[in-house]
């Protein structure tokens, strides 16, 4: 059973103000979604530099769009994840699909390791707006892939171990649970 603890916002982490309150906890944020549903572009919105698997793709590969080695690339990049939360960074946002409940089950290992809490950052735009907005890309993911990814797709849900899920959906933002519910209130 988890402690209550106190809620952060998604895009702030809040400082001590008195020495007696103890700091939030670090977390780790996972955007999740299709392709197209806004994750890349939402992130570099707000300036938010995240660990991204095409990111290290580009970096590893020389090619985005290089699929022949996600293993390899994950396992970069959940390196890079472990070296951030041992210099104790607050918060790091980990910028890839995340379609399967096995695809984010070692992010929970590692902020159990580390003592963070795991946030999803859930893009759920309809489907046909996802394709339309990868129709538009310079890189194109094919449409039968989209489909298949969209078959594989399993929502975030609280039981997987999220102190959290931040769902946006067509410029709506909506927090499961909600703010305040089964937490303790900001002061």
């Amino acid at each position: 059973m988890r402690s209550p603890r106190k809620p952060c916002g998604i895009l702030r982490v809040q400082a001590p103000t008195m020495e007696t309150e103890t700091p939030a906890l670090p977390r780790i944020v996972l955007t999740i979604g299709l392709p197209g549903s806004g994750k890349s572009t939402w992130l570099s919105d707000r300036g938010i530099t995240p660990l991204s698997s095409d990111a290290l793709r580009k970096l590893l590969l020389d090619d985005e769009d290089n699929q022949t080695e996600n293993r390899s690339i994950f396992m970069v990049l959940r390196q890079l994840l472990r070296k951030r939360l041992q210099l104790k960074r607050p918060v790091t946002y980990v910028d890839a699909t995340h379609l399967t409940a096995w695809e984010r089950q070692p992010y929970f290992h590692l902020a159990k390791l580390h003592g963070c809490d795991v946030e999803a950052l859930w893009f759920d735009e309809p489907f046909e707006v996802c394709l339309e907005r990868n129709a538009a890309r310079p890189r194109v993911v094919p449409l039968d892939v989209m489909h298949r990814m969209r078959q594989r797709f399993q929502p975030p849900a609280l039981r997987e171990g999220f102190s959290r899920i931040v769902v946006l959906r067509e410029g709506a933002v909506r927090t499961i649970p909600p703010e305040g519910e089964h937490r303790q209130p900001d002061r």
